[in-house]
């Protein structure tokens, strides 16, 4: 029992680690040409864009197909599974994290950090903070992002951070402050995805 709750928790570990990668090499690479990226661009100049569902389940099932076999000829039948179990079921935990950054307000310390790491990410530097679930890995390869406050374009704003005037929440202000007009419009959108697809953040 305790090899098998030990591959479980290194399947979980090993999608954070691989969320990381993806992350920082795949959708944030110099080129928009890796599978991935251009719909992750798109997310950056959208923040309520995310990929359909059905591209996501189809990665789970490639994931499932390349790993479970692989980690049973290495490890056996049992480790091999609770591996491979451990890495889905984080996959899809990431998935249902990160929709909700952006969704839901945060309930928690931990919920606090994930979104204000992540949305530094968007909004300050996208080449860093490349983990959404955990900092282990930006500690570990030097791509943290320390900010006191967030400078969150006003027209790209997530609806749970403001009122019904448009202005930021009292208990997000000290995270968060709200930047430029909130005019969205054939021009801004333009910009913003100029400004994703080259790793910028976007303009206020």
């Amino acid at each position: 029992m305790l090899t098998i709750t030990c591959a479980f928790l290194l399947g979980v570990t090993g999608w954070t680690l691989l969320e990381y990668v993806l992350h920082r090499f795949v959708f944030h690479a110099s080129s928009i040409r890796g599978p991935g990226a251009r719909e992750h661009r798109r997310h950056h100049a959208q923040v309520d864009y995310f990929a359909p569902a059905w591209q996501k389940g189809l990665a789970a099932v490639a994931a499932i197909a390349l790993i479970l076999p692989l980690a049973i000829g290495l490890a056996g039948v049992q480790p091999g599974a609770a591996f491979t179990l451990g890495f889905v079921v984080m996959y899809i935990l990431y998935e249902v994290l990160h929709r909700r950054v952006h969704t839901h307000p945060p309930r928690s310390r931990y919920g606090r950090w994930r979104r204000k790491n992540h949305f530094a990410h968007h909004f300050t530097d996208p080449r860093l903070a490349q983990g959404v679930t955990t900092p282990v890995w930006d500690a570990v390869f030097g791509t943290r992002l320390a900010v006191d406050q967030v400078r969150v374009p006003r027209r790209l704003a997530m609806r749970w951070l403001v009122d019904q005037h448009g202005e930021i929440h009292p208990a997000y202000a000290a995270d968060y402050r709200l930047v430029g007009s909130r005019r969205r419009d054939d021009d801004t959108r333009r910009e913003d995805l100029e400004a994703s697809l080259a790793n910028e953040k976007p303009r206020s």
